[in-house]
């Protein structure tokens, strides 16, 4: 199929997906640039790691499996799900240290956006090189988009969640969890792989993958319910210590925080960003130490200050 048709299959449902994924991080939503970023890693960087390793791997595997399709199947199955996933996952492990990233939400977006990154080029590529006749490129497209894809996002989503979850926990928790997201995430993509590789466990791999992606809806909603949960207890405290009324906390921590007439419009978007800053500064407080509770500290201190310039300002 012509490359334009193949790019626009490619790019058009992933960027939909990518969209309605940072929408739906509705109270906590991260930085559109640092998004993006995780993004093209997954479309380029992680693509380009993937293929030289697969390259040199392949090489050692022609050496010791001489047949061409039990070799095709060991590279499909074994090898790429733990190289890939390394390749989409080790940007994870550059960013975490960013502020920004500071739950399981933030975990879940970012890698995410990798694992959507990732799936589009891979979609592109399988586009202009098996899509010989139009039924076979439609069937791919529709496939691919709706199972292959997603399932990229899924594994590096998972991830990121057991990253974002360990990042202020213990450090037995920074030690454990982080391998174990990463032996998920290669699980569900050898279980996919496997599974669509032999025609007889094909409809096995579809329902799994199906079941894997339901899951992760579910667990992304608990993760947003989550962050209005850590706003509501935040915030509940500063009402207590009249920063703000008490009628904004249940508003500030609930989907009514994007209407108009609870606030001033003039500062309704800033008042909305800097209470959430301030919620989420002062949970990382309580769970860091040293340098980094210093700096969230200090951050508690200047968004209290500016919150209640803000809120004087518009009296």
């Amino acid at each position: 199929m012509p490359v334009f048709a193949s790019a626009l299959a490619a790019f058009i449902p992933i960027a939909f997906y990518l969209f309605f994924m940072w929408k739906f991080d509705r109270f906590d939503r991260e930085p559109a640039g640092l998004y993006i970023k995780h993004f093209l890693w997954g479309a380029i960087g992680a693509i380009i790691l993937a293929l030289i390793g697969s390259y040199i791997i392949g090489f050692f595997l022609s050496l010791s499996i001489p047949n061409p399709e039990i070799r095709h199947r060991t590279e499909t199955i074994v090898v790429a799900p733990v190289l890939e996933e390394i390749t989409k996952g080790m940007f994870l492990l550059l960013t975490i240290s960013d502020r920004r990233f500071d739950n399981i939400t933030d975990g879940i977006v970012y890698g995410g956006a990798i694992g959507l990154g990732f799936g589009m080029t891979e979609n592109f590529t399988y586009f202009l090189t098996y899509g010989k006749t139009f039924d076979n490129w439609l069937m791919l497209v529709l496939v691919r988009t709706s199972f292959t894809a997603v399932m990229h996002c899924v594994t590096t989503a998972s991830f990121g969640a057991f990253l974002g979850y360990a990042k202020f926990k213990p450090l037995i928790f920074k030690i454990i969890f982080p391998p174990l997201g990463l032996a998920l995430a290669m699980f569900i993509h050898f279980a996919w792989n496997f599974s669509v590789s032999f025609s007889q466990t094909s409809l096995l791999g579809f329902l799994f993958l199906s079941g894997s992606i339901l899951i992760f809806i579910a667990s992304f909603k608990f993760a947003v319910l989550s962050d209005a949960k850590i706003i509501f207890r935040e915030l509940y405290d500063e009402a207590e210590h009249d920063i703000l009324p008490y009628e904004h906390v249940t508003i500030l921590s609930s989907v009514q925080r994007e209407q108009k007439g609870w606030i001033d419009e003039r500062i309704r978007k800033a008042y909305i960003k800097m209470a959430t800053a301030l919620a989420f500064r002062k949970m990382q407080v309580r769970n860091s130490s040293g340098a980094n509770k210093n700096i969230y500290e200090n951050e508690v201190t200047l968004y209290r200050k500016e919150l209640i310039q803000l809120i004087n300002g518009a009296r």
